[in-house]
C-alpha cells in the first residue's frame, strides 16, 4: 500500500491533480469559517457552544453537507446542498417534462443543456435558502428560540433591506462559487468535484461527533463505539459493492466483411441503487411539520393541541414513532427513486436494437419484465439496509448520547464510503493506464 502511494506521488500528473484537489479543499473550509456580512460572530459561537443536539434539528441535514458552515451564518453557509436539490429536481422533471427526457437522450449536447438548467436552478435555490436562513437567524430561532444572545445573532444594519440584500447575494454567491469548485475538481483534480467537498463537509464533523461521546460517556465506550464503526464501515463497504449480475449475450452480425458482436456481457444491478438520496427525501419530509410547527409557535401563551403533538412526536429523534415514519418513508422512497432513475422497458429495448438478449428470455417486452421482476426484489434489501443505516444516529443518540450527525450512520457513513471507493478507483485506473501496479488487488 505504501509503495503505491509512492508511485501515485511520483507520477507528475497524477501528483498534479492531487494537489490541485487539496487546494480547492483548504479553500472551501476556509470559507466555511468566514462569515457572512452583519453575522454578530461572538454571539454565533456562543450559541453553538451552549446548543443542544436538538437545537439545531430543523437544519442538521444542511449543516452537515456544508460541513458545520450553515449555523457558523459563513459565506459558504449553504454549501453544497442547492447544487443536490437542484440535480434531483432537475432528474425527477424528465419523467415529468418530455423536454427534458429528450434533452437526456441526446448526448453531451442535450446533457450540456440539463448541466445549464441545474446551475440555474442552484442559484434561485440559493437565493431562496440564504434568505430563509437569514429570516430564521433574525427571529432567534435557529438555535431553537433559546433566546439571550442566540436572539441576536444579526446586526442592527444587518435588519435593514441593503444589509440583508447583501447578506443574501454574498451567500448565494458562495454557493456559485462551491458549485464552480467542485466542478473544477471534476474536471482538472482526481474524483467527483461535488461528491469530494461532500465527503470533506461530513469528514470534518468527525472530531466533534466522537469528542461528544468521550465527553458524555467517557473512554470505554468511545472505544466501543470506535469498535462498532469499523464493523458498520466494512458492512456498507460489502453491501455497496454487491450487485446482481444478469448475463447479457449478443448475436453476430456481419457488416460487410467483418463480423461484430457475439461477445458475453452483463447488466450490474447494485442492491443499493438508490444510493443516499432516499435518506434526503425522508429527512426533508420530516422536517416540514417540525418547520411548520416552529414558525407557528406563539410568543406568549399556550401553542395549538397540533403544535405540541408534533413537537412531542416529530421532533425527537428517539421517539419511537418518528423512528418508524422515517424508517418507511425511507424504503418508500427508495422503491421510488430506483424506478425513476432505472427503465427496464429502454434497457430491454436497447438490447433488443443491438442483438442482445438475457439467455432463456425473450426479447423486448419479456426482457423488460424480467429486468422489472428482479428489480424489485433487489431494492427489498436495498432498501431495509438504507432504512437500518439511516436509524443508526438516531439509536446512537438515544444510547450514547452522541449528536445528531453521529459519525458511523445515517447518510454520512453512505457518503464517506461511497465517495471513498469511487476516488480510489479513479486513482487505481489512473495508476494502471501509466502502467504501474494499482492501489486494489
Amino acid at each position: 500500500m505504501f509503495s503505491a502511494i509512492g508511485r501515485i506521488f511520483r507520477t507528475p500528473d497524477l501528483r498534479r491533480k492531487i494537489g490541485f484537489t487539496l487546494g480547492i479543499i483548504a479553500i472551501y473550509r476556509l470559507g466555511s469559517f468566514i462569515p457572512a456580512p452583519f453575522v454578530n460572530f461572538p454571539n454565533v459561537q456562543q450559541c453553538l457552544a451552549n446548543q443542544s443536539d436538538s437545537a439545531s434539528g430543523l437544519y442538521e441535514l444542511v449543516n452537515l453537507f456544508s460541513g458545520g458552515a450553515l449555523l457558523q451564518l459563513s459565506i459558504f453557509a449553504l454549501g453544497i446542498m442547492p447544487y443536490i436539490t437542484a440535480s434531483i429536481i432537475v432528474q425527477l422533471l424528465r419523467v415529468v417534462i418530455p423536454h427534458f427526457e429528450t434533452l437526456h437522450k441526446e448526448g453531451q449536447s442535450g446533457q450540456g443543456k440539463l448541466t445549464q438548467y441545474t446551475r440555474y436552478l442552484t442559484i434561485f435555490l440559493g437565493v431562496l435558502q440564504s434568505t430563509t436562513l437569514i429570516t430564521v437567524a433574525k427571529s432567534g430561532a435557529l438555535f431553537g428560540n433559546q433566546g439571550g444572545v442566540c436572539a441576536d445573532l444579526i446586526t442592527a444594519q444587518g435588519g435593514t433591506w441593503y444589509g440583508m440584500l447583501l447578506m443574501v447575494i454574498t451567500m448565494t454567491a458562495g454557493t456559485g462559487l462551491v458549485m464552480w469548485m467542485a466542478e473544477l475538481v471534476t474536471e482538472r483534480g482526481v474524483g467527483n468535484g461535488m461528491s469530494l467537498l461532500i465527503f470533506t463537509s461530513i469528514a470534518a464533523t468527525f472530531p466533534g461527533s466522537l469528542g461528544a461521546i468521550w465527553t458524555a460517556k467517557g473512554p470505554e465506550v468511545f472505544l466501543l463505539v470506535l469498535g462498532v464503526g469499523l464493523v458498520i464501515v466494512a458492512l456498507v463497504v460489502f453491501v455497496e459493492q454487491s450487485q446482481r449480475r444478469i448475463p447479457v449475450q449478443y448475436a453476430k452480425r456481419m457488416v460487410g466483411r467483418r463480423t461484430y458482436g457475439g461477445n458475453n456481457t452483463y447488466i450490474p444491478i447494485k442492491v443499493n441503487m438508490a444510493g443516499v438520496v432516499p435518506v434526503i427525501f425522508a429527512s426533508s419530509i420530516l422536517y416540514l411539520p417540525a418547520l411548520i410547527a416552529q414558525f407557528n409557535q406563539p410568543t406568549t401563551g399556550t401553542p395549538a393541541p397540533w403544535v405540541l403533538w408534533i413537537q412531542q412526536y416529530l421532533t425527537k429523534g428517539d421517539h419511537p414513532l418518528y423512528m418508524l415514519m422515517y424508517f418507511l418513508l425511507i424504503v418508500g422512497f427508495t422503491y421510488f427513486y430506483v424506478a425513476i432513475t432505472f427503465n427496464p422497458e429502454e434497457v430491454a429495448d436497447n438490447m433488443k436494437k443491438y442483438g442482445g438478449f438475457i439467455p432463456g428470455i425473450r426479447a423486448g417486452r419479456p426482457t423488460a419484465e424480467y429486468l422489472d421482476y428482479v428489480l424489485t426484489r433487489v431494492t427489498l434489501p436495498g432498501s431495509i439496509y438504507l432504512g437500518l443505516i439511516a436509524l443508526l444516529p438516531l439509536i446512537a443518540l438515544a444510547l450514547v448520547g452522541a449528536n445528531a450527525n453521529f459519525p458511523f450512520g445515517g447518510a454520512s457513513i453512505l457518503i464517506i464510503v461511497g465517495v471513498g471507493l469511487e476516488t480510489v478507483k479513479q486513482i487505481d485506473s489512473q495508476l494502471q493506464q501509466r502502467h504501474y501496479e494499482g492501489l486494489l488487488r
